[in-house]
């Protein structure tokens, strides 16, 4: 009966087992992945419910998070969703991930490296390019700004001096903190990592502009180029 029901447009299910009556009634935390997504979906297809085809959106991905990594492209291959309707799942994952996140604004104090690891993970952890990223901070440690200096492949990113200090001279930033991810995972830095990391600091030392740590992000952990002992221009 069960798999009968499947079939059916949800309207003609019993008003109690319909995803939007039963968050109305119950709360959103009680609805199962699938019933949220058939939410998102609004319609399924034909022979098949909105749950039914959210069911086998979720098939394809061993979670939620890697299902938010995926594009649209791949999530309209499941019969049933369209252009529209896969916009509207990964712009509701999207939100969820901005709800996870603590942005730096203007102003913060920058305590430690676990305050910008818990800032900037969210973002970047199932990013599948490394995208290097610099917070610009005041003589008080609080941040002005965040920039985005570059993108690079799976396997590298350029990052020149001028690109890292460039912004940071503008806005009379005493200090910068730089941040990357590792799209693998493992933050553990490369050699590449260290050589960057090396020049960046000898060229901060000339110009007056201290870097203070560098934080590589990768899936669920970091790793602090001062908290490990790297932090050196020599």
């Amino acid at each position: 009966m069960a798999d009968l029901k499947m079939n059916l447009p949800i309207k003609h299910w019993p008003e109690e087992e319909r995803p939007r009556e039963r968050l109305h009634q119950y709360g959103p935390g009680t609805l199962s992945d699938a019933q949220l997504i058939a939410i998102l979906l609004g319609t399924g297809n034909a022979g098949r419910s909105a749950v039914s085809v959210a069911m086998d959106l979720l098939s394809r991905y061993r979670d939620i998070r890697e299902m938010s990594t995926a594009g649209i492209p791949d999530i309209c291959c499941v019969p049933g969703i369209g252009k529209a309707k896969a916009a509207r799942v990964l712009a509701a994952l999207e939100l969820g991930r901005r709800v996870q996140a603590f942005p730096l604004k203007e102003g913060d104090l920058i305590r430690g490296s676990r305050d910008v690891f818990e800032s900037c993970q969210p973002y970047l952890r199932d990013l599948k390019k490394e995208v290097f990223r610099v917070v610009l901070l005041n003589g008080k440690n609080r941040v002005i700004r965040t920039v985005t200096v570059s993108e690079g492949s799976l396997t590298a990113c350029l990052v020149h001096p001028r690109e890292v200090f460039a912004p940071a001279i503008r806005e009379s930033s005493a200090a910068v903190l730089l941040i990357h991810n590792h799209p693998s995972g493992d933050p553990t830095p490369s050699r590449e990592d260290i050589e960057m990391n090396r020049r960046l600091i000898q060229a901060g030392e000339l110009i007056g502009i201290k870097v203070l740590d560098h934080l590589v992000i990768g899936d669920g952990r970091y790793l602090s180029f001062v908290d490990q002992g790297l932090m050196t221009g020599g």
